[in-house]
């Protein structure tokens, strides 16, 4: 197919949010919500902290809290939506900036109630937490009494955010504006990040060396910018983790994660401990390819010169096919992003790279966000996206309060949902086609799990120096880069000098540091879950939705009991990478076969 056939114009229909930027509703919502959040501070400013709180008082509260939550939730996600399709869309940018600073008014009246829930009496509030009135919301009361230690006065608060909007959240706006109109010249056609990228997992080894080449050249034209964005906002969270009294830099994203620094580090030390799978993968895929050496542009080459295209509505029936096999509920929610337009997977200049679900509130739906090109690749970011998207309606039993689940526990549904379309696609290939299949799985999860867990290394190390060291250097980070992703690779690539600078066009850096681990973990747990399945049969299923539906209800323990796992076991951890390591081992007997064919 041409790439006209398989690229799509699938755009979302946001009207369930707002029918524009214009839309009267929107200055309408702000002028009511305000009203309402003074008059909840009115009502109950004094009455949270107080050795005279009762379970009517707590109640009452936080479901009027949550009411306020939900209606100033959607117009920050609909200016966000709305910004990654066009972020050269100077009007986007400034409406984005605006719902911002609205936001942060709306927020301010608000804000003393959580701090007075994290800061009230034990003994006042314990008791309180198994009344009918409270215990629907107990995971967030006992959530945020976590970072009851971590916060600060109300007035030390309130300056924060305020501030925020012209610090830390414009510097991150300012980055994705520059990544997402970067140009890249290849034989003397400009493209987009997604589209240069996309070369790399073309046949031809001189188009992938020229894209890796224009794609260094087009990040280096933005080196210093970039460069000075990241020691700003390392420099940013060192303040606020300072007056917060974290004392290191991950330690507010495990908070948020509500997992322990000893569950996190079993789960990297684990994933590091395995580096060795990525070698064995790659030593074979060299012997496929007929190369001497392997560099950073041959990673995602694909082992035939047939390069696998479908059309978005091939990838749709496909999608759907292999998660009806799993559980026809789960296929139901996912058809519904179809049928309703809830997808953006046009391609198109100014459009924000990668893919997202966005599960706005409960009384709404998700949204997905991607660019499809028409690879195999998109397929399964295609099925990743869905995966939340089902996690985020199932969700949707849940009120605001207790609907987003952790980071980590998110990226599960996403696995597991490729997964699923992986096994369907590979059912029936033929051994040529599987092999191929094979590689790009693989390859996939590598990027998911070991290259997240040296992405994370990579972050610790960057903020620990710009602590204790001061800024960074474009060759510090270079060097910082290099390390760790040669690592993962070991001696099977060769990671050159121009792979040096593509730590500088990955947004999760600047806008949710910390998060990368959190897909090496979800990923793992997935395939260990992903086999538990295939033993039990439709019994797993039911229960694997009855997790998903409980949004963030639980804390990630208590979730991810109800399928039977323990998150400090090390042997379950390690059994994800049994996993890998069997389809790895599949893939060399792949190869042996059809070499003897």
């Amino acid at each position: 197919m041409t790439d006209l056939e398989t690229t799509t114009d699938v755009r979302w229909d946001l009207s369930d949010l707002y029918d524009s930027i214009d839309d009267p509703r929107i200055e309408a919502v702000f002028t009511a919500l305000q009203t309402r959040s003074e008059a909840f501070q009115a009502k109950y400013k004094g009455k949270i902290d107080s050795a005279d709180l009762t379970a009517a008082t707590l109640g009452e509260a936080l479901r009027e809290y949550e009411a306020i939550d939900v209606e100033a939730t959607k117009p920050a996600a609909y200016a966000s939506l709305l910004f990654s399709t066009d972020t050269s869309n100077a009007a986007y940018g400034a409406f984005m900036q605006k719902m911002r600073e609205k936001g942060t008014a709306l927020s301010l009246p608000t804000m003393f109630f959580s701090l007075e829930l994290a800061a009230a009496p034990d003994d006042v509030v314990t008791p309180l937490l198994s009344t009918p009135e409270v215990s629907p919301y107990k995971h967030f009361v006992l959530d945020t009494r976590l970072h009851r230690e971590h916060m600060l006065s109300e007035t030390e608060e309130r300056l924060l955010e305020e501030t925020a909007n012209t610090g830390a959240r414009a510097w991150d706006r300012l980055f994705d504006e520059i990544t997402a109109n970067a140009v890249f010249k290849l034989d003397g056609e400009e493209m987009t990040q997604p589209q240069v990228l996309s070369k790399l997992y073309v046949a031809d080894r001189e188009t992938r060396r020229k894209a890796a080449a224009a794609f260094t050249e087009g990040l280096q034209a933005n080196s210093r910018s970039t460069g000075f964005i990241f020691n700003t906002l390392m420099q940013d969270k060192n303040v606020r983790d300072r007056l917060r009294k974290y004392t290191y830099p991950e330690q507010s994203r495990h908070l948020a994660n509500e997992l322990s620094k000893e569950t996190v580090d079993l789960v990297v030390d684990t994933v590091y401990r395995n580096y060795p799978v990525v070698a064995r993968y790659y030593h074979v895929k060299r012997e496929i390819l007929g190369l001497d050496t392997l560099t950073h542009y041959d990673r995602y080459a694909p082992l035939f010169q047939a390069d696998e295209t479908l059309s978005f509505e091939e990838a749709h029936r496909l999608i759907l096919d292999a998660f009806g096999e799993f559980s026809p509920i789960m296929r139901e929610r996912a058809a519904e992003f179809f049928d309703k337009n809830w997808i953006d997977a046009a391609p198109a200049k100014g459009k924000q790279g990668g893919a997202y679900c966005s599960s706005v509130t409960p009384d709404l739906h998700p949204y997905v966000f991607m660019n499809y090109l028409g690879k195999m690749k998109d397929v399964m970011t295609l099925a990743h996206e869905l995966g939340h998207g089902v996690h985020g309606s199932l969700a949707r039993a849940q009120t605001l309060l207790n609907f987003y689940g952790t980071l980590p526990l998110a990226e599960l549904a996403s696995t597991f949902g490729e997964m699923l379309v992986f096994d369907k696609v590979v059912a029936q290939a033929s051994i040529k086609d599987k092999l191929a299949l094979y590689a790009e799985k693989i390859e996939g999860t590598f990027a998911t799990i070991p290259r997240q867990t040296a992405m994370y290394r990579f972050e610790k190390a960057i903020h620990n120096h710009r602590r204790t060291q001061g800024e960074l250097t474009l060759e510090d980070f270079g060097n910082y880069w290099h390390t760790e992703i040669q690592a993962m690779f070991g001696d099977s690539i060769t990671m050159g000098d121009e792979h040096r600078l593509w730590w500088s066009y990955i947004g999760h850096f600047t806008g949710s540091p910390f998060y990368v681990y959190a897909y090496s973990f979800g990923e793992l747990l997935a395939l260990a879950l992903y086999r538990k399945s295939q033993t039990e049969g439709a019994a797993f299923a039911a229960k694997y939705l009855d997790m998903l539906s409980a949004g963030g209800s639980l804390t990630p323990q208590d979730l991810v009991a109800k399928v039977g796992v323990n998150l400090d076991d090390p042997d379950f951890w390690q059994g994800g990478f049994e996993v890998l390591g069997g389809m790895v081992a599949r893939f060399e007997e792949l190869w042996a076969e059809y070499q003897a064919a």
